[in-house]
């Protein structure tokens, strides 16, 4: 098994290598790319959480970003959900818009699949994401992407 060790976790380059498992590894964790301080927030920003980073030292993490895995750029527009929350926007009731007005639903949409489809192919079980966000938070209204983990069964801790 190759990885990259950064002193603090371990993050696997190519998540091919990880389809097997094997006795006493520990599981590997989904986490908010921005938590751990890769810089993809909206505002090209990265909000790191030396608290989790502690926490998972020596784990093998998964960092995501749900927005650039659905396409989005970063830098982008800040966007909120309308009329619902996350759930609401995976059933079609609300939609995901930028302050501009711009419909960005289906990055977002796009985003929390391609997130749990490589979360579900490795394994993971546990997610640490971001509070606040409309991708990754629970409050103050479950996120696309956190609603579609719930969905899946996954356990999610939110970060501020």
């Amino acid at each position: 098994m190759r990885y990259y060790e950064n002193g603090l976790f371990k993050v696997v380059p190519d998540y091919r290598l990880l389809f097997f498992s094997w006795p006493g590894r520990d599981p590997m964790v989904l986490v908010s790319a921005c938590l751990i301080g890769l810089s993809c927030r909206y505002d090209g920003e990265a909000r790191p959480s030396h608290q989790l980073i502690n926490r998972l030292r020596g784990r093998y993490v998964l960092p995501v970003c749900p927005e650039q895995l659905g396409g989005l750029p970063t830098p982008r527009v800040p966007a909120n959900i309308h009329y619902g929350d996350g759930m609401d926007v995976l059933i079609g009731r609300a939609r995901v818009l930028t302050i501009d007005g711009d419909d960005v639903t289906e990055a977002f949409k796009r985003g929390a699949e391609q997130t749990v489809s490589l979360a579900v192919s490795l394994g993971i079980k546990q997610c640490f994401l971001k509070a606040k966000s409309p991708s990754c938070g629970i409050s103050p209204q479950i996120g696309v992407t956190s609603a579609r983990l719930i969905l899946e069964g996954l356990d999610i801790e939110e970060i501020d």
